[in-house]
């Protein structure tokens, strides 16, 4: 498969916009023990939940966002563990499955806001783009990193980790992990939003290229 990349922009972001609503405010503020949450108005929410969050110890506050957020994919233990390194390192980049990174993003930009800095500051990319090709190819995650890779420096962290995934050797699943937002604005354009360990504003050795993707295929077993 061929593509023509053209990136019109790179953004770098510290909060993903909409990752969490007036509800999950409201849900929040009585989860730190602000019973009238209710009945505050809609734009100082985030204030108030920023203004309780503080009133606890950061390994508690982390550790009551983190059961919110992800009670279903991680155990008691593992919550424990999490919320006491979150405050020195950043676990929304090392954590060992990068399926929940962009969770684990959102956690800590409420810690990082509340807390005015105390929990590491961690970062995403927004990248705008044109992606073309003359097949009508369906677009995938898998399809689209590999595809930007071509563009990237050598010494980016997913050519040293996925090689064979971006060469369609073997599937790329990770792709799901790595890639927290795609929209498709139309007219084969595309806004994603990945982390800033993945692929930061410096890592494009150029904004326009051509890219060569071969992508996986699972072989089939013949009778």
């Amino acid at each position: 498969m061929q593509f023509n990349i053209k990136i019109s922009n790179l953004k770098t972001i510290d909060e993903l916009e909409g990752s969490w609503t007036n509800e999950d405010l409201i849900a929040l503020l009585k989860v730190f023990g602000y019973a009238e949450a209710e009945q505050v108005n809609a734009s100082e929410l985030r204030e108030y939940l920023f203004m309780a969050i503080a009133d606890y110890e950061p390994n508690e506050a982390a550790a009551l966002l983190l059961e919110y957020r992800l009670s279903e994919e991680l155990e008691e233990g593992q919550i424990h563990n999490i919320s006491h390194e979150m405050e020195r390192e950043k676990v929304a980049e090392n954590y060992s499955d990068i399926t929940m990174h962009k969770a684990l993003f959102e956690v800590n930009q409420l810690l990082y806001k509340a807390y005015n800095g105390t929990f590491p500051l961690t970062k995403a990319t927004v990248i705008t783009f044109e992606m073309q090709d003359s097949e009508n190819t369906e677009i995938t995650k898998d399809l689209i990193i590999q595809a930007l890779s071509k563009g990237l420096s050598p010494s980016n962290l997913i050519h040293r980790l996925f090689d064979e995934q971006l060469e369609g050797k073997i599937a790329f699943p990770e792709a799901e992990g790595i890639v927290w937002e795609l929209q498709e604005k139309g007219n084969s354009q595309y806004v994603l939003t990945t982390s800033e360990k993945w692929i930061g504003k410096e890592d494009f050795m150029e904004m326009v290229f051509d890219a060569e993707v071969l992508p996986f295929e699972e072989e089939t077993e013949e009778d």
